[in-house]
């Protein structure tokens, strides 16, 4: 989100990369393509050139099935905080029902806004021994990359994913805002967030247990 300093797209670049992915979206950046970017990139200068560009968090997160919004400190908008590796413990268990995984990063002086962080399905924080002075972007990239890239091995390929249903838990989530919504429960209350923030956290299993569930309490007022 808005990244300011061309240095940090760079090293941010180069972190993906060494970690097997390519997939790098910006809103808002600063020049991604200036030199100082590129000096940073050091042999990834690819993943630069083909980094998306968007106007819009929303648009940037558009197609994304779950996304994990990174905080450096608590926000009103989340409850709960988890580690990388409890984030990614996340992930591993939605590997059928999932197929595109965001992270997002937020502004190197302010982080991510709350209306953001809202639109994520968790939030996750990297535990500090000294809280400052805080871990730079691109270590924060870093970190997070090395943490999930043993999850590449979960390709269209692998058995577990396409046995699954990699749509399940938008649906899910969708039917659940319809639920929500019939009983009226405002979008922007803490109870609304607070749903969605738990449904993010179970397992494939018990997805397709609550899909079930909330089909079959729609069909009851229909």
């Amino acid at each position: 989100m808005e990244p300011a300093v061309p240095e940090n797209i760079g090293s941010a670049a180069r972190a993906i990369n060494t970690m097997g992915f390519n997939d790098l979206r910006l809103v808002n950046p600063t020049n991604h393509l200036a030199d100082k970017a590129k000096w940073l990139a050091h042999g990834s200068n690819s993943i630069l050139e083909n980094a998306k560009v968007f106007d819009r968090f929303d648009d940037a997160i558009l197609d994304l099935d779950f996304i994990i919004g990174t905080t450096a400190k608590k926000r009103s908008s989340k409850y709960d905080y988890y580690t990388p590796e409890e984030a990614r413990n996340l992930i591993d268990q939605k590997s059928g029902i999932i197929s595109k995984v965001g992270i997002v990063f937020g502004r190197e002086e302010s982080g991510l806004k709350n209306e953001e962080l809202a639109c994520c399905d968790i939030a996750s924080s990297i535990q500090l021994a000294n809280p400052y002075p805080s871990i730079n972007l691109a270590q924060s990239v870093m970190l997070f990359a090395y943490i999930f890239s043993d999850l590449k091995k979960y390709t269209n390929t692998n058995s577990k994913t396409s046995a699954g249903n990699p749509n399940l838990y938008n649906e899910l989530k969708r039917e659940t805002v319809e639920i929500i919504q019939f009983l009226d429960i405002k979008k922007r209350s803490n109870l609304h967030q607070r749903i969605l923030e738990r449904l993010a956290t179970i397992s494939e299993d018990d997805s397709h247990l609550f899909l079930s569930f909330a089909k079959k309490f729609k069909q009851k007022f229909e």
